[in-house]
């Protein structure tokens, strides 16, 4: 197929990649000289703008950082709604909130495109990998057109339902996944202080009821899980401020819904101090160094 690719940072750069493995036609576009330079050295033709990216394209992914740059990308003169050819489907993986997502999915209707919201889950990792878990909101006939293109991308691909349900599952996902990350921190730092070895307690814990993938996949405490990012001084991975930007979306869908959300609340408090002592580009899972206090043997070893 041919692919307008609009955003090809750390997520978008390595999806696009990916695309072009599998043997699809793709043109990028990025404000930035250096991710289009990427892209076009991986096979892609790279465009100057958004409407030469889309132009003729049958599929149209975005990657952006949020909600605004996502409304720009589509609804300006000089993007994506204006400027893509009739019958084109358009697949949003930005992680952004439900509002918009709805809001683009209804103005994309009216001028005739099938629209998806796909946010994904897997970081740089699984981007790079093509292994992403895409939760997907939109029609089912525009799920059924995607097939092809996500699966060029990810390992998983779900169906969430309607156009906002994506990234309701997304925002969910991750608050599930930033709030057992704080509780495996905790119980590490917990355990120095007693007195017990890392080692000891993830053996047990990894195979007791606490088992969950903030431990056994992704340990915060270094050691235990080699490939982990603790490992590697908390390279990310899905940084500290990705996180926080998930928790403040979930925040702002709980506060509208009238879901009650207190240690989604608490985990958004903690991950904006981590952000605001300096963690913001560290992997999420430094939360363990910013809660023990490790901060300055942290950065002195970058």
């Amino acid at each position: 197929m041919r692919i307008g690719f609009i955003g090809l940072g750390n997520m978008g750069g390595p999806m696009a990649h990916n695309l072009l493995k599998a043997q699809h036609t793709v043109a990028g576009f990025d404000i930035a000289a250096e991710a289009r330079r990427r892209t076009v050295d991986a096979g892609a033709r790279e465009a100057s703008d958004v409407a030469e990216a889309v132009a003729g394209a049958d599929v149209i992914i975005t990657m952006l950082p949020a909600g605004p740059e996502v409304r720009a990308v589509y609804l300006a003169p000089d993007g994506i709604l204006a400027n893509a050819k009739k019958g084109a489907l358009l697949i949003d993986s930005s992680t952004i909130d439900v509002t918009t997502a709805r809001l683009l999915s209804e103005e994309a209707a009216k001028r005739g495109f099938d629209m998806l919201d796909a946010p994904v889950s897997g970081g740089i990792t699984g981007a790079t990998a093509g292994t992403l878990t895409f939760m997907v909101g939109g029609s089912a006939e525009a799920f059924a057109r995607a097939q092809t293109v996500l699966q060029g991308m990810g390992r998983t691909i779900v169906h969430a339902g309607a156009a906002g349900a994506g990234q309701s599952a997304k925002i969910c996902n991750n608050l599930i996944l930033a709030v057992s990350m704080i509780a495996v921190s905790e119980a590490f730092a917990l355990a120095e202080r007693l007195g017990l070895e890392r080692q000891t307690l993830f053996d047990i814990t990894s195979k007791s009821t606490s088992q969950c993938w903030a431990l056994t996949s992704y340990c915060p405490a270094p050691g235990p899980v080699p490939a982990a990012p603790s490992n590697r001084n908390y390279t990310p991975g899905f940084s500290v401020a990705m996180m926080l930007k998930d928790l403040l979306l979930a925040q702002q869908a709980a506060s509208a819904s009238g879901a009650a959300s207190p240690l989604g609340a608490q985990a958004a408090a903690l991950y904006q101090m981590a952000v605001n002592a300096g963690f913001g580009t560290r992997d999420f899972s430094a939360i363990f160094p910013f809660l023990t206090g490790e901060a300055h043997s942290l950065f002195t070893r970058s």
